[in-house]
């Protein structure tokens, strides 16, 4: 299923602001609410996919990848890591939503927390997000390339599954926020008296405390490994772009959820051809003599060589445009295109012998410079493969 324009999930202009953004998305959510339409399957799609357009849209980062390349540039799945597993909306799940974005509402629902009663407002740790960098070539980068990469980082610990307690089983309701993960306090005021909830400060919002913390990773349910992970990047990508893979970051500690990883692209230098957008340049150097009579000449490509037809009387500064032998766009079927610069090379060192056949011709017809009026200019002939 293609997925929707985050701006119009909102119901937002391009120009919108981070306040903007805000109030469009709390408006929606509360619309949408699973608390406000129980068993609504429709409203919860909605619901989810407002939490991913708030997502990307109020992370200053994702917003100008997106505004720059649309979903592709979040790595094809949008929202919540973009490379998310389980279909949907990224991937994301109720709790993923709770735990990010459960302040945004106040007193909304559930007595204050963003989940409900039926969640009792326990928070849900989130792990930090990884950020690696891949060099691709740009063999990799015009036909896409799967990349095994080996990071450090948190995982779950398996002795106690990730829940931080010995045997996984010593857990108690904590005694200050009796198990809801949140504590109200009221305060009276000129308006008079106001109730505010906030996380409780004994068991972090978890609203359970560890009895007997386990013994590997010292209650905190996670531990440091290195781990193979697989990244597929797409055909196209350019340098500095971010790809986003959701739930591949650190686990979050105690039974949390994982962040993302965040997989830089770095372009290694061709040998050869140069890159400007989705079009490759080569120049390419021929004699004086090939120039006046022509030849057959063989430039590289991203797939091989090509061979190239040269005219009788080619002038230095020619530009061969090559069809659909540059590398594709990210956000279109099309492909760029190979531009070869032809240099007419000038002998620098001539023998007497040399010598004395050039000044023979110096003074012939055809060796006279004789620019027509439909010899272009550097510029112009530039400018007519970019119109």
């Amino acid at each position: 299923m293609s997925k929707r324009d985050y701006y119009e999930i909102l119901e937002l202009s391009k120009n919108a602001s981070a306040d903007e953004i805000k109030k469009a998305y709390r408006k929606m959510a509360i619309k949408y609410h699973p608390d406000k339409n129980p068993g609504d399957k429709t409203a919860e799609d909605k619901f989810k996919e407002a939490a991913e357009a708030y997502e990307v849209l109020s992370n200053a980062d994702k917003k100008q990848r997106y505004d720059q390349y649309g979903h592709a540039g979040l790595g094809g799945n949008g929202g919540f890591g973009g490379g998310g597993q389980g279909g949907g909306f990224g991937g994301m799940n109720m709790d993923d939503i709770f735990s990010q974005f459960g302040d945004i509402f106040g007193g909304h629902f559930g007595g204050g927390g963003f989940g409900g009663g039926s969640r009792g407002g326990r928070r849900v740790n989130r792990g930090s997000n990884l950020r690696v960098k891949v060099k691709l070539t740009l063999e990799e980068i015009a036909n896409g390339v799967e990349k095994k990469i080996k990071v450090q980082k948190y995982v779950a610990c398996k002795p106690c599954s990730g829940s931080g307690a010995k045997n996984g089983s010593s857990h108690s309701n904590c005694s200050t926020c009796k198990g809801t993960g949140q504590v109200s306090r009221v305060t009276n005021t000129i308006l008079g008296a106001m109730q505010t909830t906030s996380t409780c400060p004994s068991c972090g919002g978890q609203g359970q405390t560890i009895t007997e913390k386990c013994p590997s990773c010292h209650g905190d349910g996670i531990v440091r490994e290195e781990e193979v992970i697989s990244i597929n990047i797409p055909a196209g990508v350019a340098e500095g772009m971010q790809l986003s893979v959701s739930g591949r970051g650190n686990m979050g500690a105690r039974g949390g959820v994982a962040g993302d990883l965040i997989v830089v692209i770095e372009e290694v230098e061709h040998e050869h051809l140069k890159r400007d957008g989705a079009n490759l340049f080569y120049d390419h150097y021929i004699s004086l003599i090939d120039a006046a009579l022509g030849t057959q000449i063989e430039i590289p490509t991203i797939d091989g060589k090509a061979k190239v037809k040269i005219d009788p009387g080619t002038q230095s500064g020619k530009v061969l445009r090559l069809k659909n032998k540059g590398l594709p766009d990210i956000n279109s079927y099309h492909k760029g295109d190979l531009l070869v610069n032809i240099n007419v090379w000038t002998p620098q060192d001539l023998t007497k012998e040399e010598r004395k056949i050039l000044e023979g011709l110096k003074d012939a017809e055809n060796f006279k410079p004789k620019p027509g009026k439909n010899q272009k200019s550097f510029f112009e002939r530039m400018k007519q493969y970019f119109e």
